[in-house]
């Protein structure tokens, strides 16, 4: 019997997974979450890459094209993995407004340094969701969510750390 074109838009994500369904529902919710704040977090530093000014303009710019680089390679990973373990993911512009916790910056000017200090607290407050969520992924067995995750907790404390040391003897 053919479905009809409604019920196969209706029908739910259903993939075959291993996890239980409030695994899956949680682990998708933090990652989908997660994923809100690593594309507000991308988008972030590439405004402030395109408006860095000042003395150390290149060198900055060219370190958050990198962080940038580095953020927009979790993307995908991150919602085909939700996807793996059936979850629903971010869809749009706005899903990812309404979920994010990481705040935009639209101001039309921003001291170099407060850049930089806004991106290591970003930063940091990332790494610190990605450690909840492995702890959700713990509780759950979920190894494959949590593998992914410590090697991004990694980068995320790499990027924390170089803004840290551009801004240790600043007042920001």
């Amino acid at each position: 019997m053919q479905q009809s074109v409604k019920s196969r838009r209706e029908a739910p994500l259903r993939t075959p997974t291993g996890l239980s369904e409030q695994a899956v529902k949680d682990i998708s919710a933090g990652a989908t979450t997660l994923l809100a704040d690593v594309f507000a977090l991308y988008l972030k530093t590439k405004n402030f890459h395109w408006h860095m000014s000042g003395a150390n303009f290149r060198d900055y710019h060219l370190m958050l094209d990198d962080h940038g680089d580095a953020l927009f390679a979790m993307t995908d990973p991150l919602a085909e993995r939700v996807r793996k373990i059936g979850g629903a993911t971010l869809r749009s512009i706005g899903d990812i407004a309404r979920r994010q916790r990481i705040e935009d910056n639209d101001a039309d000017f921003v001291h170099p340094h407060e850049m930089l200090a806004e991106l290591r607290d970003d930063n940091g407050a990332l790494v610190a969701s990605m450690r909840s969520l492995h702890d959700t992924c713990d509780e759950h067995g979920d190894v494959a969510t949590a593998s992914l995750l410590e090697n991004w907790i990694d980068e995320s404390e790499r990027r924390v750390w170089f803004l840290f040391e551009i801004l240790r003897n600043t007042n920001s």
